[in-house]
C-alpha cells in the first residue's frame, strides 16, 4: 500500500539531547539576569530542579494530556537513567502513546491545517499537528492485549504494578525499548500511576479483556495508598509538573491524605515546579497556584521559596528545562528504586496510621 501523502513529513522519535557544545547554560544566566516574566520563571524552575537534586529530594514528574507523541520521552529516559526521575504520574494516554515508539510504529509531523474528513479517508488519527496511521494504534492495541495475557495474578493490582509488567514487556519483545519511557521505568524501578486508568486505549484494552473473562482488577485505592506512602517515607518531595489536570492533583493530594484523612502532619511538599498554560482563575488550573495549595497543606510555607509556576507551553519550556539540567552534568542522585519499595511503605504508613 503507498503511503498517504499525509505522512511524508519525518517521523517523530524521542530522541535523546545532544549536549556536548550545549550552551543553554548562558541562556538560562540570561533569563536570570533580568528576572523578568517567564523568562526569569523558567531560570528559577531551572535553579529549583537544582537544588531538589542537591537535596537528594524524592521527585516526581506528572504528564498530563498527550505529550510523549512529542518525543519528550527522550529526556525523561535520561532523567529517570540518572535518578533525577523517582516515580511518575501520568495520564493513561501518555503511556499508551509511548508504546508507538518502543514498537517502532510511524508517529509523523502533520498539520493543524487540515482537513479532517480527508485523514478520516486515508485513516489517520490527529493530535493537533501529529499523524498517526490507524495501524499505529491497531498493531499497540494487539500488542497491549497480548501482553495483558500474559499477566496472570489472582488478587486487585495498582496501576503500577500493570505497568512495570507492561515495561518488561517492551524490554522483551520492543524493537526499540530505549525509546519508552515504560520500558526505562520498569528497568530501573520506577513506579508509573494513572489516576484514571480507563480514560485510555489502555484502560480500553483492559476492559476488552475483561469481557473475554480474563479478570484482571485495577485498584486505584491501591495507588492512592502507594503514592502517599512514598511521600510519607521520604525525607524531603518535590515533583516536577508538565500540565496540570488529574495526574498534578493526584500527586498534590498525598499531602492532604497524610494530614487531612489519615492525621498525619507532615507539613506538605518541599519543592514545587509546574508549566503551564492555564491559568488559576479560570477554574481548570488542578490544585491551583502553590501559594493557594499551603492552605491545603499540600505545599511548606518555606522561608526559602521553592516552588514556582512556569506560565509557558510545556513543549517549549520543559525541553530547555531538562536541557539544563543533563547538560549540568550532574552525577545524580542514588536511584531510590521505589518500585520495589512499595510494600515496606505500605507496611510503614499503615503502622504509622495506626499508632495515632
Amino acid at each position: 500500500m503507498e503511503e498517504s501523502s499525509f505522512l511524508r513529513k519525518k517521523r517523530i522519535l524521542p530522541k535523546a539531547p545532544k549536549l556536548e557544545d550545549n550552551k543553554l547554560t548562558d541562556l538560562i544566566d540570561y533569563y536570570s539576569n533580568s528576572g523578568a516574566y517567564n523568562g526569569g520563571r523558567l531560570a528559577e524552575a531551572c535553579k529549583i530542579y537544582e537544588k531538589m537534586i542537591e537535596d537528594d529530594v524524592t521527585i516526581c514528574l506528572t504528564l498530563s494530556g498527550a505529550l510523549t507523541p512529542t518525543g519528550i520521552g527522550g529526556f525523561i529516559n535520561q532523567l529517570i537513567k540518572k535518578g533525577l526521575i523517582d516515580f511518575i504520574i501520568s495520564t493513561g494516554a501518555n503511556l499508551y502513546h509511548d508504546i508507538h515508539f518502543a514498537l517502532d510504529l510511524p508517529v509523523h509531523q502533520g498539520e493543524f491545517r487540515v482537513d479532517d474528513k480527508e485523514l478520516l479517508k486515508e485513516k489517520i488519527v490527529r493530535i493537533y499537528d501529529i499523524f498517526l496511521p490507524e495501524k499505529t494504534l491497531l498493531k499497540t492495541d494487539d500488542f497491549v492485549q497480548k501482553t495483558m495475557n500474559g499477566f496472570s495474578i489472582d488478587k486487585p493490582v495498582s496501576t503500577a504494578e500493570i505497568h512495570n509488567f507492561i515495561g518488561k514487556e517492551i524490554i522483551k519483545k520492543g524493537k526499540k525499548p530505549d525509546f519508552s519511557i515504560l520500558a526505562t521505568a520498569a528497568k530501573y524501578d520506577v513506579p508509573i500511576f494513572t489516576p484514571s486508568p480507563g480514560d485510555s486505549s489502555i484502560g480500553m484494552n483492559f476492559a476488552l479483556s475483561k469481557l473475554i473473562g480474563k479478570n484482571i482488577v485495577i485498584d486505584t485505592d491501591l495507588d492512592i495508598l502507594e503514592s502517599t506512602s512514598i511521600v510519607f517515607n521520604s525525607e524531603k518531595n518535590g515533583a516536577v509538573e508538565l500540565g496540570g489536570g488529574a495526574p498534578k492533583n493526584f500527586y498534590m493530594q498525598t499531602q492532604p491524605m497524610l494530614s487531612q484523612i489519615m492525621d498525619i502532619k507532615k507539613g506538605g511538599h518541599d519543592y514545587f515546579i509546574q508549566i503551564t498554560a492555564d491559568a488559576p482563575h479560570w477554574g481548570g488550573l488542578s490544585g491551583a497556584t502553590p501559594s493557594e495549595a499551603i492552605s491545603w497543606r499540600k505545599v511548606k510555607p518555606n522561608k526559602i521559596k521553592n516552588d514556582v509556576v512556569v506560565y509557558c507551553d510545556v513543549t517549549v519550556a520543559a525541553p530547555i528545562l531538562f536541557s539544563y539540567i543533563l547538560s549540568k552534568k550532574h552525577k545524580g542522585k542514588t536511584r531510590k528504586r521505589l518500585y520495589k519499595k512499595r510494600k515496606e511503605h505500605l507496611d510503614s504508613i499503615k503502622k504509622a496510621y495506626k499508632s495515632y
